[in-house]
């Protein structure tokens, strides 16, 4: 029988009380490998109870020792790299390569976040009257709580966790019910880092549980990453409740390919970017828009790279791209790509209905191109949230850089070109929080937040970095004389 998974709540790991369990399969073979809890909400209390109890010993921990557990926990998953990326190739499809690299984002995050002592410094004045000094603290919120998304389930919850550990706050995790296993595997080794009772706690489930944090008035700040429609439903409910929010949202990523790109460097980033995790990311190229002269030579090379890419499961050798997460969303991506072609697309590459062998029941969907692709089509304005890329053609850039700006969402755009002078004025009047140069997925170090612009994101401070420190404290200022005559009493 496949394991249940049991929340980590209080230090300790339980079995929900709830009765409702779904199946985490793998969607390389479609067979059960766990089954999740759909924890209620007396569970979610039950976490945001211990979190309280724990928070006021913890926050009034020096910075220098509450970052003692980060520093080993970064020990413990370089330790279990390997078992970590087999976890996450399992349940969520990627490469062996593209799980390890996840999880080396994971561990940077918490590299940055140890550096809490310098990172969460405020600051003063002296003299800012005759005789009177003032001051900048920040301090811890409470108790925080993230719900994290399937496509990266060892490195989107190190957006958030060492950050809010690190500045004091207890911390409650909601993984992603169709991956939970990674999450698991990463709070045994949390559980063993050191960490008090109440600090980090782990709590399965679905919508229900989802709307318990949500809700709950002991938790003070929440943090998500997920489609646009749940980022607007989740701001805007946590937000309703008085609690700060930062919800990361969809994307459809342009990338601009001028006639002077170095066509065989852009081709190969350009199809890592499409392809790679199955196209399952949030900063994933979806619309390559060429202008002038680039349009034969990138189109020719992105029909040879899109069928020579190696298809299967993540763990066999030279594999290149896995499955999709799971059916729902193969017969979703199957039925946008017919989409596009009824609204007038060309299909160059068509990835539809291939199998594996060895993997017939798998949910797999092969690297699919359009050409032509309308610039008001349904296709050019949807996360298709796949690995299909839609090639359009223009004259200039300033036509390019217009077919970027008029999209919704502003999560990333590219640009690949070998002038200066081009590069500069994209970067400088594209509409998009994360801008590539001759970079295929413009994802930020952990030293820099992941921005977004537009419905790709709800709120004001962004994941990772000097944002991260700001959303999960708040500041007091104290003002504060001490008059000479008063000391003399003492």
């Amino acid at each position: 029988m496949p394991e249940r998974l049991l929340n980590y709540i209080n230090g300790g790991w339980q079995p929900s009380g709830g009765a409702d369990v779904l199946p985490v399969l793998n969607p390389a073979s479609a067979t059960a490998l766990a089954e999740v809890p759909l924890s209620p909400a007396a569970e979610v209390d039950r976490a945001v109870v211990a979190a309280l109890r724990a928070f006021p010993e913890w926050r009034s921990l020096p910075a220098g020792k509450r970052i003692q557990p980060l520093f080993a926990l970064k020990a413990l998953v370089e330790a279990h790299l390997d078992e970590l990326a087999r976890t996450v190739t399992d349940e969520c499809g990627k490469t062996f390569a593209e799980a390890t690299a996840e999880l080396l984002r994971a561990v940077e995050n918490i590299e940055v976040a140890c550096g809490i002592p310098v990172l969460m410094q405020g600051h003063n004045n002296e003299n800012v009257a005759p005789g009177i000094d003032e001051h900048l603290f920040r301090q811890p919120l409470g108790v925080v709580a993230a719900i994290t998304p399937f496509n990266f389930p060892g490195m989107i919850p190190f957006w958030f966790l060492p950050y809010a550990v690190a500045t004091g706050n207890c911390f409650i995790l909601k993984p992603s019910e169709r991956v939970p296993m990674t999450s698991a595997r990463m709070f045994a080794l949390l559980a063993s880092a050191g960490f008090p009772p109440g600090v980090v706690q782990l709590v399965h489930g679905g919508r229900d549980t989802v709307n318990a944090l949500l809700d709950h008035p002991g938790i003070r700040a929440i943090s998500f990453v997920g489609s646009t429609a749940t980022a607007r439903h989740i701001y805007s409910r946590a937000t309703a409740a008085g609690k700060r929010a930062q919800c990361q949202g969809g994307a459809k990523n342009p990338v601009v390919i001028m006639p002077d790109a170095d066509m065989e460097m852009t081709t190969r980033i350009l199809a890592d970017s499409a392809f790679g995790c199955a196209g399952q990311r949030c900063l994933a190229a979806s619309v390559a828009i060429t202008v002038g002269d680039a349009r034969q030579p990138l189109t020719e090379q992105m029909m040879a790279a899109a069928r020579d890419r190696k298809v299967g499961y993540g763990l066999d050798s030279g594999v290149e791209m896995g499955p999709v997460i799971s059916a729902e969303s193969k017969r979703r991506i199957e039925t946008l790509i017919a989409k596009g072609e009824h609204e007038g697309a060309s299909v160059l590459v068509d990835g539809r209905g291939r199998a594996v062998a060895g993997y017939e029941d798998g949910y797999f969907v092969f690297p699919t191109l359009f050409d032509g692709v309308p610039p008001r089509s349904e296709i050019a304005h949807t996360e298709i949230f796949g690995p299909v890329l839609g090639l359009m053609h223009v004259a200039s850039m300033d036509e390019a850089i217009a077919l970027v700006n008029e999209r919704r969402y502003g999560n990333m755009a590219c640009i690949f070109t070998s002038d200066g002078a081009s590069a500069r004025r994209f970067r400088h009047e594209v509409n998009a929080g994360n801008v590539g140069v001759n970079v295929g997925v413009a994802a930020p170090m952990a030293y820099f937040p992941f921005s977004g612009w537009g419905e790709s994101f709800f709120g004001d401070l962004h994941a990772q970095a000097a944002h991260g420190v700001e959303f999960y404290t708040q500041t007091k200022v104290v003002i504060e004389r001490w008059p000479r005559d008063w000391s003399r009493r003492f």
